[in-house]
């Protein structure tokens, strides 16, 4: 597996990686993985892997090949590009060693994606990229400056890492229309969704708002994981300020958390807090009254947040502020655990805000749509089973091809 983001990374794709491997090497197969220095959301290497080249680690049974890149702490255009290239150079340089049997690439790297491609060649075997998010789109609507450029470069990027693979998997359906219009064919596309990988709250709901210093009584409106561009978080600022009342919570990393502090200077209703850990992340999401997932009005077909998965288990009502057309929405509405707003409006989020506070018990029964939705369609077993089968059919793809090919030319293939 090629995956930019892995373990010790608790948010985004790095616990699907993670997991993936781990499952694979559970049941008994060799398994590695190609993988970065832990950075993300923070965009800071962790302090124990600094100053550090070259590492590599066993974690549960899986090999793990860790190179150095560089890390952007703000996101342009040429950052993005300088990351991208520094994890492609080093790890064509310094692949695993061995043959493998298929190669996995966890995309939107659109680095791990060619990596994943060229291994793939020079050893015959297939690849199977898994598209988490779609880079070019992303360059173009995530409002990163130089966006456009680099969209175009992504573009051919992706289009280089996909058109050869052997099948290629996609967390959700609106990422069909993008992965073909860069060349595959429809057939070879298979829809495989990330799943819960967080464990259901368990600890007592007052105690853990007293901890946290939320008063009961006060509607407490969180958002957990990335502050990037794409979120377009400043719309939770804006709330803060027409809201005394209600407390806005941020809590995670990123690279748009500094500006987002200067943005909201002066606001006693709005805290930042860290990454919660494993142990108590599902209890801190359950603890707030609505969560909020927020993305710029341009961000359509490129992304669907991770975070949902986790949103979803708390048993919280979500409150998305997002495009109506694009697939975050369509993951909302089909889950029926949250309600739609038109995205970059605070006094829209305001209002469903307000309405879910006003009538908790409503706010409840929303809620509980998410685990009921988790357990009907996003188990992690329901997850893995799907990423076997996928692994499977390219491998029982691959094996048919060499057949068909030995018998034209007269003789059997192994």
């Amino acid at each position: 597996m090629v995956s930019t983001n892995y373990a010790p990374e608790l948010t985004g794709i790095g616990p699907y990686a993670t997991q993936l491997a781990e499952h694979w090497a559970a049941s008994g197969a060799r398994t590695q993985v190609l993988t970065g220095m832990p950075h993300y959301p923070a965009w800071r290497v962790d302090e124990g892997y600094r100053g550090v080249w070259r590492r590599e680690e066993t974690r549960e049974g899986v090999r793990v090949h860790r190179r150095r890149h560089y890390v952007p702490p703000r996101q342009t255009a040429l950052r993005r590009a300088a990351f991208e290239a520094s994890v492609l150079v080093h790890g064509v340089l310094a692949p695993p060693p061995g043959r493998p049997d298929a190669v996995i690439s966890q995309m939107p790297s659109l680095a791990g994606g060619v990596i994943g491609a060229r291994l793939a060649r020079r050893h015959r075997v297939p690849h199977i990229p898994v598209v988490q998010d779609l880079m070019g789109a992303a360059a173009a609507q995530s409002g990163i400056r130089g966006g456009g450029r680099a969209a175009l470069v992504a573009a051919k990027a992706e289009r280089h890492a996909l058109r050869g693979a052997t099948l290629v998997g996609v967390i959700h359906e609106s990422f069909v229309a993008g992965v073909t219009a860069l060349g595959v064919d429809p057939g070879r596309i298979r829809v495989v969704p990330n799943w819960t990988h967080v464990e259901n709250p368990s600890a007592d709901r007052a105690a853990t708002r007293a901890r946290l210093g939320w008063a009961e009584g006060t509607p407490v409106l969180l958002h957990s994981g990335n502050m990037g561009l794409k979120q377009g978080l400043d719309v939770l600022v804006d709330l803060a300020r027409l809201a005394p009342d209600i407390r806005v919570v941020l809590m995670g990393d990123g690279n748009q958390r500094d500006g987002l502090r200067e943005r909201a200077a002066g606001l006693p209703n709005l805290d930042f807090l860290p990454p919660a850990g494993a142990d108590d992340f599902t209890d801190v999401l359950a603890a707030a009254d609505v969560l909020a997932v927020t993305q710029r009005a341009s961000v359509l077909d490129m992304s669907v947040p991770s975070k949902l998965t986790s949103y979803f288990v708390s048993g919280r009502p979500v409150v998305a502020s997002v495009a109506d057309e694009g697939g975050t929405a369509d993951e909302v509405r089909r889950s029926g655990a949250g309600v739609l707003v038109a995205p970059e409006d605070p006094a829209a989020l305001l209002a469903a805000v307000r309405r879910l506070a006003a009538d908790p018990v409503a706010a409840e029964a929303l809620g509980a749509h998410g685990p009921r939705y988790v357990a009907q369609h996003l188990s992690r077993e329901a997850g893995l089973a799907r990423f076997d089968a996928l692994l499977a059919e390219a491998l029982g793809d691959a094996t048919a091809g060499a057949t068909r090919t030995g018998e034209s030319r007269g003789g059997a293939s192994r």
